[in-house]
């Protein structure tokens, strides 16, 4: 039983000064969480339950479906991260540091390594597999911008699970039984969800799902169409476009378009000077950004912005990238800010990319790579080619979905789940083979999964709040029931006693408000910011036999006898 007169708690009555958002606002105010440093927070004896309760549903189900508990240090050497490229690859979001030896480790971001030498000091038989194993593990990443309290911190709580097969197809089967135990886990925890496609990124491998949990503060945005069904993170949109034009086009008309750096000046001055009746979406904007020290420049239609994160998700083999700032231009003063154009590209040394818009065979208002001057019927495949396309615009409510052509919908979300087809990249590179049937050599196929615990606590908490307090789901709440006893006399507080003492005979769990000091109010005011799902009130309506019971949810009140309470609160919680 967990008694407010001896609970290790202090609930909070002001929002903390630097929350954003509801999940961070109400753990803080409700005593689960305190802030340490940026993204790095403690977990009060409220949080720990809540915790470890989401650990129990992922465990359950996780054990449920077949699957192994192991368990990883969270400092780990340098060496099997440097034979997957990942010590550089991971960039400046990788935690290093070194003994006093001077050795290099890191700490854990993920685990792909550490699971797979395991593995290959275990097994060599095809007879071993498939195999399946987990670990629920604290990992790190310094994050530029950690925010929104625990959604994104630079310690967090993971469930990462691998699955170990000899083909593909054996990949498919143990793909499945993880997606399978996902929706049964984010089902259990009470999440509202949705599937959808995405990128690999730096894990690398091919099919690739998230499991986001919608909510208007998420960090991630979706695409979702109602009418087919599909739905991706907007970095795996791919863009309906219609086929590249086939008719002849005048030549290059050289422009003056004296200041006009920008995108909405040039449709301006192009309406008044020249009559041209265009919008933005006619013109070609080219943005300069430095990959991994060279320049590049990708191509997007005049009325889109370049989405960054979209384009660092689709560029594939690029590690840092970053917008041309002024101190690239003091540097390179063949490029003209505001006026350049791809037709000079190959001449300025610039790599050329173009979002699947900008068709073969269309034609564009540009840069003419000369201050004030611009240039009309700019062909693309006739005065400029691109070295690929890359999915690099911003994705809009409305824009065409891939399948079906119904406009879609954005939404934002927490990303609460992973799931990737690894194949045999770390396999390959840490050697992991065994021997097939026919004694051959064969290097395993691999699976990689995973789970937020601290971002499904938060996500739980976003998607269940009131403008009162947290309202959790039975399953994960620190109790069932929240039973407040009030008054100056003994009769509340000693009938409250046998109340909790007899719904813990039954097996549920209880928060006994014991505290004499405190009055009914504060007492109210703690009850509803906790939020456990039912409360039970001991006080002047004992005197004609009766207890208020609230539902902590739905608001709802009423009186119930008291000898009929237990049987009551048993018979809601079934």
């Amino acid at each position: 039983m967990l008694r407010m007169s001896t609970l290790f708690l202090r609930t909070l009555r002001d929002d903390p000064s630097d929350a954003a958002v509801a999940s961070h606002k109400l753990l803080v105010r409700a005593g689960y969480i305190r802030p340490i440093a940026a993204g790095i927070f403690s977990w009060l004896p409220l949080g720990v339950n809540v915790l470890r309760k989401v650990e129990r549903v992922i465990r359950e189900e996780m054990d449920k479906a077949g699957f192994q508990e192991v368990h990883f240090p969270a400092l780990l050497p340098k060496d099997p991260y440097e034979k997957t490229n990942r010590w550089e690859d991971y960039g400046p979001a990788l935690f290093r540091l070194q003994d006093r030896k001077g050795s290099d480790y890191l700490l854990g971001p993920t685990h792909e390594e550490m699971f797979t030498l395991m593995v290959k000091g275990e097994y060599s038989s095809y007879k071993d597999l498939p195999l399946s194993i987990y670990q629920i593990q604290t990992k790190y990443r310094d994050e530029a911008r950690p925010r929104s309290g625990i959604i994104r911190g630079r310690e967090f709580v993971m469930k990462d699970s691998y699955s170990f097969d000899l083909d593909d197809a054996g990949l498919e089967v143990s793909y499945g039984k993880h997606r399978d135990a996902y929706i049964s886990t984010f089902d259990r925890l009470g999440l509202k969800y949705n599937i959808v496609s995405a990128m690999s990124g730096a894990m690398g491998g091919s099919k690739s799902e998230e499991f986001l949990a919608p909510c208007s503060t998420g960090e991630d945005t979706y695409v979702l169409c109602k009418k087919c069904g599909y739905a991706v993170n907007v970095e795996a949109m791919s863009t309906k476009v219609s086929a590249g034009e086939t008719t002849e086009h005048p030549p290059i008309e050289v422009l003056d378009t004296p200041n006009t750096p920008t995108i909405e000046s040039l449709v301006e001055v192009m309406n008044k000077k020249y009559s041209a009746n265009i919008d933005a979406s006619k013109t070609l904007k080219n943005v300069l950004l430095i990959a991994d020290g060279n320049p590049i420049s990708v191509l997007v239609p005049g009325d889109r912005e370049v989405d960054l994160k979209r384009l660092e998700a689709n560029l594939i083999g690029v590690k840092e990238l970053r917008l041309f700032d002024d101190e690239d231009f003091a540097k390179r003063k063949d490029f003209v800010k505001g006026y350049v154009g791809p037709q000079d590209a190959k001449r300025l040394g610039v790599k050329l990319y173009a979002d699947p818009r900008i068709t073969i065979g269309s034609s564009w208002i540009t840069g003419a790579n000369v201050r004030d001057k611009h240039a009309r019927n700019v062909v693309h495949g006739r005065d400029f080619q691109v070295d690929g396309f890359v999915e690099a615009a911003e994705v809009r409510e409305g824009d065409a979905c891939p399948k079906c052509d119904t406009p879609v919908i954005i939404d934002r979300a927490i990303e609460i789940g992973h799931i990737f087809q690894l194949g045999r990249k770390y396999a390959e590179a840490l050697e992991l083979t065994v021997l097939d049937s026919e004694g051959k050599s064969r290097v395993v196929t691999m699976g990689s999964y995973g789970i937020g615990v601290t971002r499904a606590v938060a996500a739980i908490a976003e998607q269940t709040y009131d403008e009162i307090g947290l309202v959790w789901p039975a399953e994960i709440a620190p109790a069932k029931v929240h039973i407040v006893a009030t008054g100056k006399d003994d009769l509340p507080f000693t009938t409250a006693e046998k109340v909790a003492l007899e719904l813990e005979g039954k097996g549920i769990e209880v928060m006994l408000d014991d505290r004499r000091e405190a009055s009914p109010g504060v007492k109210f005011k703690d009850a509803e910011l906790i939020g456990n799902p039912i409360i039970l009130i001991f006080g002047k309506s004992l005197a004609d036999g009766k207890v208020e019971l609230r539902i902590r949810k739905s608001g709802e009140k009423s009186e119930v006898a008291l000898a009929e309470v237990v049987s009551k609160v048993a018979a809601l919680l079934n």
